[in-house]
């Protein structure tokens, strides 16, 4: 069976049988949508580069949890939210 390779709450990679629900970049400590017109358009630019610093969380608490926050790209709603009060959004995720 397939591993995948997830982020998980400590910050700290463990193997899933299941995929991850949400992509992130390390170096930003940003986390998206799997499909996020950013990311993919870094990864096409810069290719074999930004791959390195991609991380993948099995769900939106888990990414708050190791330190990320929303893309103010493909999570606008979420990146606006959280950026206005980080604090009483992560505690929506009881963080």
């Amino acid at each position: 069976m397939k591993k995948y390779k997830l982020l998980g709450a400590d910050g700290n990679e463990y193997l899933s049988e299941i995929p991850g629900e949400l992509g992130g970049n390390g170096k930003l400590k940003i986390y998206g949508r799997l499909d996020c017109p950013s990311a993919l358009s870094t990864i096409k630019r810069f290719p074999g580069s930004y791959e390195k610093s991609r991380m993948f969380f099995a769900d939106e608490k888990t990414a708050l949890a190791a330190g990320y926050r929303p893309c103010g790209n493909c999570l606008r709603k979420k990146y606006k939210e959280y950026m206005e009060n980080s604090q009483k959004y992560r505690e929506k995720f009881g963080l």
